[in-house]
């Protein structure tokens, strides 16, 4: 099933940390509850996402691998 996602985010091409900084940049602009899509090329974004979802109270729905890319939808908690 698809996960229904307010707002993409697209950090191809870049390498952690960036990924995380613009991750966690624009989960901070949502209302609580919205979901944010990002889609990333590196692979040690998830972990990273993931690691600092749990940290600051917000949640890692999934993550789904197409390809090269990296969907990874967090919630803000």
């Amino acid at each position: 099933m698809a996960i229904v996602h307010d707002f993409e985010l697209d950090v191809r091409g870049e390498a952690c940390p960036y990924p995380l900084i613009r991750t966690k940049q624009q989960v901070d602009r949502l209302q609580k509850g919205e979901v944010l899509k990002v889609l990333a090329s590196d692979p040690v974004a998830p972990q990273n996402i993931d690691a600092w979802a749990k940290k600051s109270g917000n949640e890692l729905l999934a993550v789904e691998v197409d390809g090269g890319t990296y969907n990874i939808f967090v919630r803000k908690g």
